[in-house]
């Protein structure tokens, strides 16, 4: 059990380190051209990226701190005589 837990998280980081080595591969390139079709390429991917996170954190629902049947719950229990 701990091996393949062993095995798994280095799996893990090994796969993060090839990813951002590819995010780093367009100033290497010696052509100008291609070096700029592959920063162009790395920027669509960010915006997609971007946009993707923005469209979940529309989707989530925003905090309400006090809604409208927490309010009539605590005016209701303000109203219990405490300690009389």
């Amino acid at each position: 059990m701990k091996l393949a837990a062993c095995l798994s998280s280095a799996l893990m980081i090994i796969a993060s380190a090839t990813t951002a080595a590819a995010a780093e591969q367009c100033r290497f390139i010696e052509p100008r051209s291609e070096r700029e079709a592959c920063y162009k390429r790395q920027d669509a991917e960010r915006t997609a990226r971007q946009k993707t996170d923005e469209a979940k954190q529309a989707q989530q629902k925003p905090y309400e701190p006090v809604s409208q049947e927490d309010a009539l719950l605590a005016k209701s229990l303000r109203s219990i005589c405490r300690g009389c």
